[in-house]
Order: structure tokens, then C-alpha cells, then sequence
């Protein structure tokens, strides 16, 4: 009977691998796992909910002997949703404006040193550690957002693949050690914390900074923005000091 059954279960298999909806599915109930985990631990900023799903996802992908293509075809309508829920980020920003524009000095200070800082320390450690260009090149925008992280790295020479890697680790990590760091350093300002992590560690800084509350959140919107943006014009011209 069983015999029997194998070859049909496995016929099954190939049609459900290549349908999209099962891969939109798992994204999901990784994720629903993994908040679900997070929660029980208290939020704790080790017990990080995008690593958890991520290692779920990619278990799953191993042990089936699924491509990242096929897992992507079914998991995209994820990643356009990307970008509606940054735009939704100007809610908070709405909701804190008079607070956000009597900070507007000290934005622009924090953002222009947190920027700068996260290109040539990265550049600068790759190549004291005898890293080629390639990637030097797939370092330096790793403080952004992934499109424009992958746009920048192509522009230098970078490889894409690599920085998009880079630049989750550079999220995780900083969503793991802000509070620790902030409570280390003293630093109670929720503006002071949000706008930190969204320089240095983009959205998934941002999300953490979400947990701490609303105006943190708001700021750390406003700094994953604004690095975007800033990086986008200032790294071309300091191509020629990064040695590429």
C-alpha cells in the first residue's frame, strides 16, 4: 500500500514545489513561527524573529532540493510588498513631525558621521584584511536598504549577490545589539536610538526600533530614508578613496 502511494506522493510534491502559493505559504508560517518565538522570549534582541524565519525557510529549501528561483517566483509578491510598507513608514513620521523638525540639525549631523562612518570602516577593514575590490565594493553600501544596496554595489564593481548578504547580516546585527549598545552607552533618547539604528542597520534596524516605541520607530524611518538617499549621491564620489 504504501509502495503504492510513494510514487503519487511524490509526483505531488514536484506539482506543489513549482506552485507559488505554497512558497508564499511557508514564507508565511516561518515567519508567524518565528514572531511567535520571539514573543515567548520576551522581544529579546538575541532571539532575532528574521533569522529564525530565514533559517526555516532555508532548512526547508534544502531538504526539498529547491532553488531560490522557484522559492522567489512564489515568494515575490512578498518582496513588492517591500515597498508599500516603507512608504507606510510616513505615518509616524507624520504623527512626530513637530518633534522631527526641531531635530533637523541634529538629523543631518547623525546622519552625515553614521553614513561615513559605515562606508569607510567597512572599506577600510577589507582592506587591511587584503580584500579585493570586488569586495570593497560589495562592503561599502551595506548600511542601506537592499535596492539601492544592489544598485551601488553593481555601480562599484561589487557583486550584488554578496552585498545583498551583507547587508541582512548588517540589519540583523544591528537589530541585536541596539538596546544592549544604547543601555551600555546610556543613551535614553528614543529619537537618539531610532535614528541610529535606521542609519546604521536600515529596515530591520528600524523594525527593532519599532519595539522600543513609536517615536524610535519614526526616527528610525527617517534615518533608513535619509541614509538611502545620502549614499546614493555621496559613494560615487568617494569611489576614488575607497581605492576602486
Amino acid at each position: 500500500m504504501i509502495d503504492h502511494l510513494l510514487p503519487h506522493g511524490a509526483e505531488a510534491w514536484v506539482y506543489l514545489a513549482h506552485t507559488p502559493l505554497l512558497w508564499l505559504t511557508l514564507t508565511l508560517v516561518a515567519y508567524v513561527i518565528a514572531d511567535r518565538i520571539s514573543m515567548a522570549c520576551g522581544r529579546h534582541p538575541a532571539v532575532n524573529l528574521v533569522v529564525i524565519a530565514a533559517a526555516m525557510i532555508i532548512l526547508a529549501l534544502y531538504l526539498t532540493g529547491t532553488s531560490y528561483e522557484t522559492y522567489f517566483e512564489g515568494a515575490q509578491f512578498i518582496h513588492f510588498l517591500l515597498g508599500p510598507a516603507t512608504v507606510a513608514l510616513a505615518i509616524p513620521l507624520y504623527r512626530h513631525w513637530e518633534q522631527v523638525r526641531a531635530s533637523a540639525l541634529p538629523i543631518v549631523a547623525s546622519l552625515t558621521v553614521g553614513a561615513l562612518v559605515g562606508i569607510f570602516s567597512a572599506a577600510f577593514l577589507a582592506r587591511a584584511l587584503k580584500g579585493s575590490d570586488l569586495i570593497v565594493a560589495s562592503l561599502a553600501p551595506k548600511s542601506v536598504t537592499s535596492p539601492i544596496a544592489m544598485g551601488l554595489s553593481e555601480q562599484l564593481g561589487g557583486a550584488p549577490f554578496l552585498t545583498t548578504a551583507l547587508v541582512i547580516v548588517t540589519g540583523v546585527a544591528g537589530a541585536m545589539m541596539l538596546t544592549p549598545l544604547m543601555r551600555l552607552m546610556r543613551i535614553k533618547d528614543s529619537a537618539a536610538i531610532g535614528m541610529a539604528a535606521g542609519v546604521a542597520s536600515h529596515g530591520i534596524g528600524t523594525a527593532r526600533a519599532f519595539h522600543i516605541d513609536s517615536v524610535a520607530g519614526a526616527f528610525g524611518g527617517i534615518g533608513m530614508g535619509l541614509n538611502g538617499a545620502f549614499t546614493s549621491v555621496i559613494l560615487p564620489i568617494l569611489r576614488p578613496l575607497l581605492g576602486l
